[in-house]
């Protein structure tokens, strides 16, 4: 049997045959040989270490606020209580880690990264409320585009046309943007209470922690660290914190939650729901491509270079998104999915492959649903902003660092910078694209070879559909929304 065809059970070694831990981990990538769409089980095809708790914790941590705030955005503009999202949130985290964490990313496709939260989308919530949107229908939509998407491998293809400058400087804007809405989340934590300098302590031991952790190579315990460390500073100057999520199981019912006096209170979504919710969820689907794409390319960044197999396969991932959305919607969920951010960019820092963690990550968001009091730590301000920071928005940021240090990279990183911040991150992506693949920016040779279709025919027809999306919903700083121009009209 050769080597390539030969099974990850038969290449498997002992640690002790390797000179470093690092070095034993990264042969565990080498020799995985996961199958897609089919059963793949632990111990045969993969193995559990203990750097995959890094990621279960951080994802954990992440999936508990994400949802949290995709729920709460739509649940205020709703009149809806904090009661209730507190239930549902514990009803989405028993939905994806049952259901696709342990079942699809641990069992059946390893490559395809878990189904986590949108929250770039968080924002456009309340005027998707206004329009007269309903999250089932918009749920449905977004899984329906994005199921289109990932079968006829589009996500794949975008990320092809997508060169290492525009990848770089979107990695540097949204770990910048991430970084610093972090900070302010915490000063603004720490000034409630009249105890601003207590951010500015976590904050400081936050850096000191990271830089000595990267000098010993063991950047990868920053998260449990770092949240660990930033709860037992904040308990120290007797920051304000109490557990008032009780154990429990939320309701499982569908009618309930799409019950007219029950759940959402909006009964079940009818025609003008799913017309009203259609620009957001193609914009949503839109926003996948650049994230998953950057998602991608930090294992790639992380990993060594023969660890092919084991990389977050796009197309399979977007498939897996979307069912979640669409199953998750149905049953009463409020959610928003898009690739798990908080566990991928973890597990490629410590040199995990998805399976392990993604078991372990299922088994800790059933615990903290079930038991309700770690919801109430994970989403503490000092625990929470640490982990995000040092687990996501740092690493974005290194890793954009790292993509745009050769060739002509700069022009095109600065380029999706700036229109990023003069829009959003969809539009710098898609207008940075264009004119990369055009030759106006970065490398000249790059765009001849990528012939008409590529160049310009793929790239075009993406920027004016985003642009068209975006103008009708007033994305577009200083014009009006194009639909309710329409709508004062007639």
């Amino acid at each position: 049997m050769t080597e390539q065809n030969s099974t990850y059970s038969s290449r498997h070694k002992p640690r002790s045959e390797f000179a470093s831990r690092a070095e034993y981990l990264e042969h565990e990538l080498k020799i995985m040989n996961p199958k897609r769409w089919r059963l793949n089980l632990p111990f045969r095809d993969y193995r559990f270490e203990a750097e995959d708790l890094v990621p279960a914790t951080a994802a954990t941590i992440g999936k508990i606020v994400m949802v949290a705030a995709i729920v709460a955005a739509f649940a205020a503009p709703l009149g809806l209580s904090n009661d209730f999202v507190v239930e549902n949130v514990r009803f989405e985290m028993l939905i994806a880690a049952v259901l696709f964490v342990i079942l699809v990313s641990g069992f059946i496709n390893p490559t395809s990264n878990l189904a986590g939260t949108h929250g770039p989308l968080i924002p456009l919530i309340p005027l998707i409320v206004a329009s007269g949107g309903h999250p089932m229908a918009l749920g449905i939509m977004i899984g329906v585009l994005g199921f289109l998407l990932g079968i006829l491998k589009g996500g794949s293809l975008l990320a092809r046309l997508t060169s290492n400058g525009v990848c770089g400087g979107l990695l540097l804007y949204l770990g910048f943007i991430g970084i610093m809405a972090q900070i302010k989340k915490l000063f603004a934590w720490a000034e409630g209470f009249d105890m601003a300098y207590l951010a500015f302590v976590i904050i400081l031991c936050t850096i000191l922690m990271y830089a000595y952790l990267e000098h010993i190579k063991m950047r990868w315990l920053a998260i449990p660290l770092g949240s660990g460390m930033a709860a037992v500073i904040a308990f120290a100057f007797g920051a304000p914190f109490e557990f008032s999520t009780e154990p429990g199981i939320p309701n499982l019912s569908p009618s309930y939650w799409w019950g007219e006096d029950t759940g959402w209170q909006l009964g079940w979504p009818e025609l003008h729901h799913f017309i009203a919710v259609a620009p957001f969820a193609v914009l949503a689907v839109a926003m996948w491509s650049p994230d998953f794409l950057g998602h991608r390319v930090f294992q790639q960044l992380n990993y060594p270079p023969k660890a092919q197999k084991v990389l977050m396969n796009i197309d399979d991932t977007m498939c897996t998104a979307a069912t979640r959305q669409v199953v998750g919607s149905a049953l009463g969920g409020g959610n928003i999915a898009s690739s798990w951010g908080t566990y991928i960019i973890p597990a490629s820092i410590a040199k995990r492959p998805i399976p392990a963690g993604a078991v372990l990550t299922g088994v800790l968001c059933i615990v903290a649903a079930l038991w309700g009091y770690p919801m109430d730590l994970a989403i503490w301000p000092p625990v929470l902003s640490v982990a995000l920071m040092v687990g996501v928005f740092l690493p974005l940021l290194e890793a954009g660092m790292q993509m745009t240090r050769e060739g002509k990279t700069t022009e095109s990183a600065g380029i999706v910078i700036f229109s990023s911040a003069l829009v959003n991150p969809v539009f710098g992506w898609s207008l940075t694209v264009l004119l990369d693949n055009l030759g106006l920016i970065g490398c000249k040779e790059r765009g001849r070879q990528l012939g008409h279709v590529g160049r310009w025919i793929i790239p075009g027809i993406v920027f004016v559909i985003l642009c068209s999306v975006m103008a009708a919903i007033g994305m577009f700083p200083g014009i009006p929304a194009l639909l309710e121009s329409f709508r004062t009209l007639h």
